[in-house]
């Protein structure tokens, strides 16, 4: 029988522990988001090509109303998915952004020059492959299909490898991913908008406006963003531009300062917890112990105040997203038939320009931008890195999925034949990237 671990406390042995731990452990590892994820799609896939697939479009089309008095919004369960629950991603997104922008990969132009480097050619190449495939065509608009990274499946991918993985060559993939997806927020906001209303633009205006006030004023209370972020995602649905740019423009505006240093948290703390042993000889004494409870509430305060409501966001949410929203998304929209019009679907121009943009153009555009980066001195290969993992993470990043899904939407929304075609191309070459990115990277990859 293994040794009970000394840091987890006694309550940790219970029954109920002893069931949950093996759950705990996989929502802890790094690879989990994505099996959860390629779990829904296959779940899609098989629904969508079994006897019931009618089900699957008619329960993803049916019609939810939500609403007060006069004013009700009327939208289908996938259109609620896709412009509601993804507006929740995009937010956790944005606060990936800032975060990496202010302290992370993305802080200093020395730092960031070489994963968006990596990220503009990662874009650049795949669309304009894409471009040669369709130009003249009426799928022209799906330019921007094949430029988008799944950060999810790619870093789900690399993590299976382990030690194998340099933790540098683990950072530039993140940091050219956290690229890839400010490009990507860019384009839906400026290419994908509709007939644009300014009187809801404004509003969106007047509601960033007291948001950033909020900041600047110290405001630190969840909720406060919440209400107010609520409104803004109403006025940008109303406004034409799509409802999950407002997600990012609100992570924006989320404070990221704490009010104590670490320093003084940590005097703070030791002091608190040698109160905390002076306080009472019987360890379970709380419930009757003024002096115990003060202590605690004042740890708890001091903890609010050394961790930015940022990063409290972000941990909180991350989960939601990685193992409620993106899996429900692609149960949403991975569903596509597989049956003889399958391969005319993948052999259609949409069909070749995604599946050759994301399978050729990823790789040949991440490699060959880092490499020109790189022999310029605009910055350095990372560290304990190979050209020939940089190629292999090259195909990893040909991994579209959720982010390439979500714009073929945006662009075929009215013309099914052509998302269809769309869906197909992403999914295969999705696969595809994944399954020869992972063996390239064993492959160049001793192992640590």
């Amino acid at each position: 029988m293994a040794a009970r671990d000394s840091s987890r406390p006694a309550a940790a042995d219970r029954p109920i522990d002893w069931v949950l731990r093996p759950f705990q452990e996989f929502l802890h590892a790094e690879a989990s988001g994505g099996i959860v994820l390629l779990a829904c799609t296959a779940a899609a896939l098989i629904w969508a090509n079994s006897p019931w697939r009618q089900s699957y479009h008619d329960f993803w089309h049916t019609y939810v109303s939500l609403g007060f008095g006069q004013y009700v919004m009327k939208e289908s369960l996938v259109h609620w998915v896709n412009d509601g629950l993804m507006a929740i991603f995009f937010f956790v997104v944005g606060l990936e952004i800032k975060r990496e922008v202010l302290v992370g990969e993305l802080a200093s132009l020395r730092k960031a020059a070489i994963p968006i480097a990596a990220a503009v050619g990662g874009m650049a190449v795949p669309a304009g492959i894409y471009v040669l495939f369709n130009l003249g065509r009426p799928g022209i608009e799906g330019w921007a299909i094949p430029a988008a990274t799944d950060i999810a499946f790619a870093l789900g991918a690399i993590a299976l490898l382990g030690p194998r993985v340099p933790t540098p060559l683990k950072v530039f993939l993140t940091a050219l991913a956290i690229a890839d997806d400010i490009a990507a927020v860019l384009i839906i906001a400026v290419f994908y908008t509709s007939d644009v209303s300014f009187a809801a633009l404004l509003a969106a205006g007047v509601i960033l406006g007291l948001l950033i006030v909020a900041n600047a004023a110290g405001v630190r209370r969840p909720m406060i963003y919440v209400l107010l972020g609520i409104a803004l995602w109403l006025a940008f649905f109303e406004s034409g531009v799509h409802a999950t740019v407002a997600g990012v423009v609100l992570a924006l505006t989320i404070p990221a300062r704490c009010r104590i240093r670490g320093v003084q948290f940590a005097t703070f703390a030791k002091r608190a917890l040698t109160d905390f042993e002076n306080a009472g000889a019987d360890e379970n004494d709380i419930m009757t112990n003024p002096r115990r409870q003060a202590v605690i509430h004042g740890l708890e305060e001091a903890c609010e105040q050394v961790h930015t409501p940022l990063l409290r966001m972000e941990h909180g949410l991350h989960p939601w997203v990685s193992y409620l929203i993106m899996p429900v998304f692609a149960l949403a929209n991975a569903g596509v038939s597989l049956g003889q019009g399958a391969a005319a679907a993948v052999t259609s121009s949409v069909g070749l320009g995604v599946l050759f943009g994301l399978l050729i153009g990823k790789q040949i555009g991440v490699t060959l931008a880092t490499w020109a980066a790189v022999k310029g001195g605009v910055g350095q290969l990372p560290a304990e890195t190979t050209w020939r993992q940089i190629y292999g993470t090259g195909w990893l990043a040909g991994i579209g999925f959720t982010m390439s899904l979500f714009i073929a939407n945006l662009s075929f929304e009215d013309d099914p034949v052509l998302l269809e075609s769309a869906k197909i191309g992403i999914l295969a070459a999705s696969l595809a990237a994944g399954v020869l990115g992972f063996a390239l990277l064993r492959m160049a990859t001793a192992k640590r």
